[in-house]
């Protein structure tokens, strides 16, 4: 009695499941496609995303900017640290295309009265709210400005690629702004 040839399986994936990765593959190259032809077609929808994100990138830089003064009006003494910080917010609103006529008054005007620079805050209401300490207030600003970075880097894929590059930068000055707040205070 002879036994039968044991099942030969071959190495390697098989048949079916090829096919189905195949498959899955042309579904998510199909979803990408899409995306783009979107875009691409939709060329005078594109700049209307662009340009929100631009707007909300610059009102963004301009509120930034309103912590800023906020801080430096309640501890001037924080004006030789936090000053060169606020100058780079002030460019990066400028660089989104808004003039920073709002933001280039309030500069020259809060960190030499206390009182002008608060007046513009209102318009933001966490600026408004200092915290009691120069440590806590760094803290904040830390953290306001490391999730304005996180907001620009996921608003990165809306984006075609001038805006996308500016956003990248920004986004990174952003975190290394955070990360100069953080550093100081150890």
């Amino acid at each position: 009695m002879s036994y039968p040839p044991p099942p030969r399986v071959p190495p390697g994936p098989r048949r079916r499941s090829l096919l189905a990765s195949v498959a899955a593959g042309g579904v998510l190259l199909t979803g990408c496609s899409d995306g783009d032809r979107s875009g691409g077609e939709g060329t005078s929808g594109s700049p209307s995303v662009a340009e929100r994100v631009r707007a909300r990138a610059a009102r963004d830089s301009r509120g930034i900017v309103e912590r800023y003064d906020a801080v430096l009006a309640a501890f001037p003494t924080l004006a030789e640290r936090v000053g060169p910080l606020r100058a780079e917010a002030v460019r990066h609103a400028e660089a989104f295309g808004k003039t920073a006529s709002k933001a280039s008054p309030s500069p020259s005007v809060s960190p030499s009265g206390t009182p002008d620079g608060a007046s513009p805050s209102p318009s933001a209401s966490p600026s408004a709210t200092v915290p009691a300490t120069e440590k806590d207030a760094l803290a904040q600003l830390a953290a306001a400005e490391r999730a304005l970075a996180d907001r620009r880097a996921k608003a990165l894929l809306e984006v075609p690629g001038e805006l996308a590059r500016l956003l990248a930068s920004v986004a990174a000055a952003g975190a290394a702004h955070a990360y100069l707040l953080t550093e100081g205070s150890r």
